[in-house]
């Protein structure tokens, strides 16, 4: 089995439509799927709804959808690096759902696991809890938060084999294995593609029966959010 595309182009043009829900990889700018953000650019797709732990930055990940304004509704936990999605939310003109960090990892697991929901302390008594369902267990308040399965996840890995299993390195493990399991269809970048049979399965990160379609990038930027340079 080789699930390998020739490139990000080619392995959306025949999945992304319109209207659709896009989960991304990534913490800050560690462990973005470059490539295949700028495919989703390139194809154009339009009202998008896109569900990350972030926003991007001006120009760059998820930066280019908002420039673009192919995302209509945000689903992220942060989002102060970006000017231009603070300038979009503020005219009106962009949704926003805020999300704990935590919450937005499980809802992202438990899409991937068939659990449509569960319930957490985290966010009860303040806005995140309004309009949802609200119980007791043993003496404590939990509200109830619905899982996420979105029709495309787009993730990045480091190495994989033609079947589909990753591994990721070092903090670009972050929200990626999350959200390569919510997703209906799973495309993968990746800067290393080894025959079948080639890892540890030991190593393993995320299994190849939730990863559809692979991209090979070996050039990514892996451009810095912040730098910081001593003054000597």
């Amino acid at each position: 089995m080789n699930k390998t595309y020739p490139s990000a182009v080619d392995a959306l043009r025949d999945i992304l439509k319109d209207g659709q829900k896009l989960a991304v990889g990534g913490f800050g700018l560690c462990g973005i799927p470059e490539a295949l953000i700028q495919a989703v650019k390139d194809l154009g797709a339009q009202n998008l709804t896109a569900i990350a732990n972030n926003a991007g930055v001006d120009g760059f990940g998820l930066g280019l959808l908002l420039n673009s304004r192919q995302v209509k509704r945000m689903v992220a936990s942060y989002v102060g690096e970006n000017k231009e999605f603070e300038r979009q939310f503020l005219a009106g003109e962009l949704e926003l759902e805020f999300t704990p960090q935590g919450t937005l990892a499980e809802k992202l697991r438990a899409g991937g696991c068939g659990i449509p929901a569960f319930y957490t302390k985290t966010g009860v008594g303040t806005l995140v809890a309004e309009g949802k369902e609200e119980k007791e267990f043993d003496g404590e308040r939990y509200i109830m938060e619905r899982a996420i399965v979105s029709d495309i996840s787009l993730v990045k890995a480091w190495k994989a084999d033609k079947s589909g299993n990753l591994i990721y390195r070092y903090t670009a493990r972050n929200f990626n294995p999350m959200v390569a399991m919510a997703g209906k269809i799973t495309v993968a970048e990746v800067e290393e593609i080894v025959e079948n049979g080639e890892l540890d399965p030991d190593q393993i990160h995320t299994p190849g029966i939730y990863v559809h379609r692979l991209v090979l990038n070996t050039t990514p930027e892996k451009r810095i959010e912040q730098r910081t340079l001593s003054a000597a």
